[in-house]
């Protein structure tokens, strides 16, 4: 059986716990919580629309956990068996989890950057629709160990939506269920799902696919939710619900105050629930609010076998316990003890290349078995602007047959000097592995003048022609080096000229040494215009650029040469 849980009720909210969440909000002056002129606490923005049809959500409106991040100020006093407060290790975040949130916030920064996603709102819905995948059980390719499921959309105290995917996502061929770990109902996903892990697959159960199905939901309007006006809207839209949007906002704004990574599987299972105690898909109480149709089948009061309900969703009272190890077989991610060198070579580039060789991490085993199927976060560290060939300073990726995780290529910017990759075992808290890589200034090898036309001038005259070279590197062409130009004494003697062809600086003063040069992105450099005194005679300039390429022009300074007088003819005589 797949695991369902118990969460607050779309419709059917105990005005009770409906209380302490807003009085909690209020207390902490969480985000859409105001004073009025009398002092009283009241809810302002966006207001939840109640034309919006629950199929038109991301979730259906389906029921959501209420616990709620620690309080900076004195705790409201709860109702009698509700949980509001959660551990104080609520910041951690399992890692598998959080890596889905950034690497969707990274592709929502490059396909829709107007709609500024951060990775914290995706993790706030994330706590408050499943408890970060039920603390982070998930295996390395970030799909849930077990399917977590909504309750039956049935009408009875919930939104009533008829079965829309035979029950290919939810296993309900008569009604739909909010399905994964950001609870999306089978016919919004079927537009708005995404494949965020690249394996080719768009599954609601995996964290990656569902993290960024969520991030285009949220930007799907042209929204900017740098606006508070706009991510209420967008937060609404995912679940049309006053006391839901309050929620988010809380935990939204809890972990941008800071948060961390802990090992998947160790995350905080929720506690809060509706008032029934129902555990998981609760049986409404024979109460006079409760409706009157059928209800939904009780969850199992008992802790399951692997694959099935987690355990501790059908008790009622404290926290939910964490699962005995024994109840759980190792994932392949347990199993690692250390990671190897996979055969590295030397990472060296130059400024704006791409590294040739390839950062390769082996994971094993105490025993040295290579293990398979573990995600591998490799993390660009240090001062540097380098980055991977998909843009980002991270990167994770599963290990193969052999153990072998292969990051992709490194991008040298233009810092030059050392920096650090360390690969790391995302889920599992092991010795990391650094490689230390070096990036070199851009070089040239060889410098070649782009015209043959003599460089001549008159003593005191200018030059008609500038003088421009290119430079290339192993035959291609080389941009953005740089390079100087010096008028030197002779061949043998590379000094600065004290006569003779000049440049000019920027206040018309001779100068002959030039640096700060650069060639552009064909590898051209043009000089500048040379002018000469009254010195005549040959003169070279010498030109030269990081990685050793020289190229040294012969200069003329002459007087002009006097054409000869033309000797004078004899006229003719007129005839007699």
């Amino acid at each position: 059986m797949a695991a369902e849980f118990g969460r607050l009720r779309k419709g059917a909210v105990n005005t009770t716990v409906a209380a302490v969440v807003v009085a909690a909000l209020a207390a902490s002056q969480a985000p859409g919580v105001t004073t009025d002129g009398a002092g009283r606490k009241v809810t302002t923005g966006t207001q939840p629309s109640p034309d919006t049809p629950a199929a038109d959500s991301a979730t259906g409106n389906s029921p959501y956990y209420t616990d709620l991040p620690p309080l900076n100020s004195p705790n409201p006093a709860p109702s009698a068996g509700t949980t509001v407060t959660p551990a104080a290790g609520e910041a951690g975040i399992p890692a598998t989890v959080l890596d889905a949130y950034k690497k969707a916030e990274a592709a929502l920064r490059e396909s829709k950057p107007h709609c500024n996603l951060p990775w914290q709102l995706l993790a706030a819905i994330g706590k408050v629709e499943s408890g970060q995948a039920r603390g982070g059980r998930v295996d390395a390719n970030g799909t849930t160990l077990s399917k977590i499921l909504g309750p039956q959309l049935n009408g009875a105290g919930f939104a009533n939506i008829s079965d829309t995917d035979d029950g290919a996502y939810d296993g309900d061929a008569r009604y739909d269920r909010a399905v994964g770990p950001m609870q999306f109902i089978p016919s919004t996903w079927k537009w708005a799902g995404r494949d965020g892990n690249g394996d080719g697959r768009k599954d609601p159960n995996n964290v990656y696919d569902a993290a960024l199905a969520a991030g285009h939901y949220l930007c799907r309007f042209d929204w900017n939710l740098a606006e508070q006006a706009d991510l209420d809207r967008a937060i609404l839209s995912y679940n049309n619900s006053r006391d839901y949007l309050n929620l988010v906002m809380r935990w939204l704004d809890y972990y941008r105050k800071g948060t961390h990574e802990i090992p998947d599987g160790t995350g905080t299972l929720p506690s809060g629930r509706s008032d029934d105690g129902a555990g998981a898909n609760p049986t409404p109480s024979p109460t006079p609010s409760t409706p009157s149709s059928p209800s939904p089948p009780s969850a199992p009061t008992t802790p399951s076998k692997p694959g099935g309900s987690e355990p501790g969703d059908g008790g009622s009272g404290g926290p939910k316990p964490t699962p005995p190890p024994s109840t759980t077989p190792p994932t392949p991610t347990d199993t690692v003890d250390h990671l190897e060198d996979a055969g590295t070579a030397k990472l060296t580039a130059m400024a704006g290349d791409t590294f040739a060789e390839k950062i390769s991490a082996r994971a094993e085993t105490d025993s040295g078995k290579a293990v398979a199927r573990v995600r591998v976060r490799f993390t660009i560290t240090g001062d540097t602007d380098a980055v991977f060939s998909t843009g980002e300073k991270v990167a994770a990726v599963l290990t193969d047959g052999s153990g072998k995780a292969v990051a992709p290529a490194l991008r040298a910017g233009e810092d030059t000097g050392e920096f650090t990759v360390r690969a790391t075992v995302v889920g599992r808290s092991v010795a990391g592995l650094d490689y230390t890589a070096t990036v070199t200034e851009r070089a040239a090898d060889t410098l070649a003048r782009t015209g043959d036309t003599a460089l001549t001038c008159v003593p005191g005259g200018e030059f008609a022609e500038r003088v421009e070279v290119k430079a290339t590197y192993k035959g291609a062409v080389a941009d953005k080096v740089a390079a100087t130009a010096t008028l030197i004494k002779a061949a043998d003697d590379p000094d600065e000229n004290d006569k003779g062809p000049y440049f000019k600086d920027a206040d018309g003063k001779p100068v002959r040494t030039l640096t700060g040069l650069r060639t552009d992105a064909d590898g051209l450099l043009e000089l500048p215009k040379l002018y000469a005194d009254d010195t005549t005679g040959t003169f070279l300039l010498r030109i030269a650029t990081a990685g050793g390429a020289t190229l040294t022009v012969e200069l003329k300074v002459a007087a002009a040469e006097t054409p000869p007088a033309e000797e004078p003819t004899e006229s003719a005589s007129p005839s007699a």
